[in-house]
């Protein structure tokens, strides 16, 4: 098992490499960190291209969701995008929250940062700023951002909780998250859970959708809410490099389960507390097939 600094190692080398790749060569792999796929299509990501606020030099087709179409960003709003890459849910965040507002991207990749930093130059955004440091040791103070987004993300980082702590503090009271992530249901074969590019491919860093939940209702968050779910397939061509034809078979018809989920959650502030759900109670609230639009978030 390998220590949480060189799984980061194997995630901040494979990063920098696709930094320096197009976008085309990123799409055709899987999240953009594995050898190409005889197929030319992206497994994770959900289509940027006419959402408000989409620059397209700054999309590397890295993501799993959409997380700002849901994260309700208002005029003047200070939003931290975590894993900011080459700034696409920042300059997307950016719109919502006007030029009054102001968003902060934090990536460990210095390459991510300087592509960022040469986008939002030449953008002339004055109030988007990239700052580099890990996600689960923000730099950045308490109690300062309205919401954070993510995309796909947090399954790259090994101590997930440490994350959602880290969330909790730099969210103001009242504020909230948006975050689309890789989730499982089921165990992978270990040969997946073992390849350092599964890992850097966001699959392998991926933990059960349960204890992901958990862990945000662990550290305090309330109005947790599954905004959108769907399944992701690792066609064949992918998996074969990893794992028998025969286990290929066992893993395609069994009810092991990858997921892109895009979830919710505030920090409660000044209006009074609801009771605590129990994680049991949270799913039967929740909708795996809700829309922006759907009144459920």
């Amino acid at each position: 098992m390998k220590t949480e600094q060189e799984l980061k190692q194997i995630v901040k080398t494979k990063y920098a490499k696709i930094a320096e790749q197009g976008k085309a060569e990123n799409a055709s792999s899987c999240c953009g960190a594995t050898n190409s796929s005889d197929k030319v299509y992206n497994v994770m990501m959900d289509d940027y291209s006419d959402t408000d606020g989409y620059i397209s030099d700054a999309d590397l087709g890295l993501g799993c969701g959409l997380p700002t179409q849901f994260a309700k960003i208002n005029k003047g709003d200070t939003v931290i995008d975590l894993g900011s890459g080459a700034g696409n849910d920042c300059f997307v965040a950016r719109h919502e929250a006007g030029p009054e507002g102001k968003v902060i991207g934090i990536d460990f990749t210095p390459i991510m940062i300087e592509k960022a930093r040469i986008n939002a130059e030449k953008l002339g955004y004055n109030n988007v700023e990239f700052r580099e440091g890990d996600i689960d040791n923000m730099p950045v103070n308490d109690n300062i951002a309205d919401v954070i987004v993510s995309n796909c993300v947090l399954n790259l980082v090994p101590n997930k909780e440490k994350v959602i702590k880290e969330i909790y503090r730099v969210l103001k009271p009242g504020g909230h998250f948006s975050i689309s992530d890789i989730v499982l249901v089921g165990n992978l074969p270990e040969a997946l859970r073992e390849d350092a590019e599964m890992y850097a491919g966001c699959v392998a860093g991926a933990i059960q959708k349960d204890d992901y939940l958990q862990y945000i209702l662990n550290a305090g968050f309330s109005e947790i809410k599954i905004q959108k779910e769907k399944p992701i397939i690792i066609p064949n061509d992918i998996l074969i490099k990893y794992i028998s034809p025969e286990t290929i078979k066992e893993f395609n018809t069994s009810n092991i389960g990858i997921f892109s989920i895009t979830v919710y959650a505030e920090k409660a502030g000044n209006k009074v507390e609801k009771p605590k759900l129990k994680l049991s109670e949270l799913q039967e609230n929740s909708s795996s097939c809700c829309t922006p639009n759907s009144g459920c978030c």
